[in-house]
Parts: C-alpha cells; sequence; structure tokens
C-alpha cells in the first residue's frame, strides 16, 4: 500500500498545530514554507483535516489553522482518513470467478480467502494507527528531532505567532 504525500504532509503539519497555543494560528502559507511543500496542494489537505474537525480554520489578519482537538484525542487514523478517505486499501474484484477455470458462482465461498486475508491486514493497519495519536508522536518526535532543527522551528513558529 502506498499513501499519497498529502497523508505524510497533514501528520506533520498536526504535529506542528498541536505545539500552537489555543489563541494562535499558523497560516497555510507559513506552514508550506516549514515543510517546504507546494502551498495550494497542502491548502487541499488543510481543507480535508478542517472537514473531518481534527483542525479550525480562524480568519482575519494574524489567522490560520490551529489544532480543533487535543492532541490525545486525534489518531493517526483520523489523519489518513481525512485525506485519503475510509476505503479499504484493498477491493475485491472477484477475479476467481471469471477465465477458464470459472465455476457456477453458488459453489465460491463468500470472500475468496484472498480477499479476507487482505481485509484482515488492512484492520491490522488501521487498529495500530488507531491506536496512535498526535500526543504519542509528540512524544516520540520530541526524542528524534535534532536540537539544532527544533530550535530553527521553535523560532520559525515565535516569528509566525507573534
Amino acid at each position: 500500500m502506498r499513501l499519497s504525500e498529502p497523508v505524510e504532509w497533514a501528520l506533520h503539519c498536526t504535529t506542528v498545530l498541536a505545539l500552537v497555543p489555543p489563541d494562535g494560528a499558523v497560516p497555510s502559507s507559513k506552514l508550506a514554507e516549514f515543510h517546504g511543500v507546494p502551498a495550494a496542494y497542502l491548502a487541499k489537505s488543510l481543507q480535508s483535516l478542517s472537514r473531518a474537525g481534527i483542525v479550525e480554520s480562524v480568519a482575519g489578519r494574524s489567522g490560520g489553522y490551529r489544532l480543533a482537538k487535543a492532541p490525545a484525542d486525534v489518531t493517526l487514523l483520523d489523519v489518513v482518513e481525512a485525506v485519503e478517505g475510509r476505503e479499504s486499501s484493498f477491493h475485491c474484484t472477484e477475479i476467481r470467478k471469471r477465465g477458464p477455470a470459472r465455476v457456477s458462482p453458488r459453489l465460491y465461498s463468500p470472500v475468496c480467502a484472498i480477499a479476507e486475508a487482505m481485509y484482515r491486514a488492512d484492520e491490522a493497519w488501521r487498529a495500530e494507527l488507531r491506536n496512535t495519536t498526535l500526543a504519542d508522536l509528540l512524544q516520540r518526535l520530541a526524542t528524534t528531532i535534532p536540537t539544532q532543527a527544533v530550535a530553527k522551528g521553535t523560532a520559525f513558529l515565535q516569528e509566525v505567532l507573534s
């Protein structure tokens, strides 16, 4: 399975927004600049996150986006589904019922063993994402981001928020 780049962008943006004070907001253009991604495409991801209630848009001169929920209340699955949708990563098209080896449809089991395994794998992946929150990510990021990057990122955000 391959997720689109906007999922990565959305995850990074939500972790940054989790660090913004409740009365602050970061413009989408500044989030795009912070991550070095195209502003127009990032705006679409932020709109998807907003529709899902993960972030909220703040109007006005010092407007932008901020997290709409506590980081502990936003799962990675919430972010992925906001950007990619809720469809399963596997779509069975019942090719077992085609070609020269096909038999009467009534002879097939309700779910193909291949589809069944793929659906289980998809659910296991979603369960892992469902069990990991932005708060969990922030905790892990705090120990893995280089000190210089933290200093630069903090300075950037302070400038944007002032």
